[in-house]
């Protein structure tokens, strides 16, 4: 058995850091003692803040994608604490903007939305587990999933497929605990109020975004930290949170998952789901041949 892994005094880095629900992890780790890698492309000026009053938090820049960004991560730790991190958490992710979307189909080589959150998180699993091994240490990962890992949605079709390759993957890693003492884990929220709904404000309209309950990024943290810390949950365990409080939260079993109680009947609304297709219909419209 795994057991309780507290986090104080460890050291924890996450990938995402810099805002949003990675941000306010560190926040909590913070404070209960951990020491600190925050990974990103740039920091938030609130997360900048804590850099620079907090001897024990540091950052690194990375590009995800880049996967000598993250084997340099590991060496970050050991020059700063001559160690490797006992927690890793990947919480850097993007909600398939234009710019790396199915229907757009801009990209001319790969989809960057596949590459943050799918290959980012799965060779960062990897990375942490060499490194673990390496020291004898044991250890815990954190994927950042979605409840569209257990859901489907025709207007955002690779955003869904990455978050349905973590739940996946955090289920084929269950066997992983018991057997090397590194506890592999993945938290699905709902919806998070986090930077992204400012930085692509057409996303408020297209998926009705005020028509559904909101859980804050802090509870999402809070539930990672029990998800990390907490024996009763062992490795290859899924958590979903959606509302606040502890009726919010449900483990999700390995097989038959029952949907989410945040999909209710207001999903199937005319209004909702016309603004969720609409701008998927309108680049469909562009590429039909319209016969004479």
């Amino acid at each position: 058995m795994f057991g309780d892994f507290p986090v104080d005094n460890k050291i924890v880095l996450v990938t995402g850091g810099g805002s949003g629900i990675g941000l306010q992890l560190i926040r909590l780790a913070s404070a209960k003692g951990a020491k600190i890698i925050i990974a990103d492309l740039q920091l938030t000026p609130e997360a900048q803040h804590l850099v620079d009053t907090t001897e024990t938090v540091i950052y690194q820049r990375c590009d995800v994608r880049n996967w000598d960004d993250l084997h340099a991560l590991i060496q970050v730790s050991r020059d700063k604490w001559n160690d490797v991190p006992d927690v890793y958490i990947a919480s850097a992710g993007i909600f398939e903007p234009k710019s790396a979307s199915f229907w757009e189909d801009t990209e001319s080589t790969r989809y960057a939305t596949v590459d943050i959150n799918v290959n980012h998180p799965i060779k960062f699993t990897r990375l942490a587990i060499r490194a673990l091994l390496e020291e004898n240490k044991k250890g815990v990962v954190c994927l950042v999933s979605s409840i569209s890992g257990i859901g489907s949605s025709y207007s955002s079709p690779l955003y869904c497929a990455s978050k349905h390759a973590l739940w996946g993957f955090v289920k084929s890693m269950a066997p992983l605990a018991a057997l090397e003492g590194v506890k592999v884990t993945s938290i699905c929220p709902g919806l998070v109020p986090t930077p992204l709904w400012d930085t692509v404000p057409e996303f408020r309209q297209q998926y009705s975004v005020e028509n559904f309950d909101h859980i804050s990024a802090e509870e999402v943290a809070e539930c990672m930290l029990s998800l990390i810390e907490e024996g009763k949950y062992p490795g290859g365990a899924v958590v979903e949170i959606t509302t606040p409080g502890p009726n919010g939260r449900r483990v999700i079993p390995p097989w038959n998952v029952s949907p989410t109680k945040m999909y209710s009947a207001r999903l199937l609304s005319d209004e909702i789901a016309r603004n969720l297709v609409a701008p998927v219909q309108a680049v469909l419209k562009r590429e039909r041949k319209m016969k004479l």
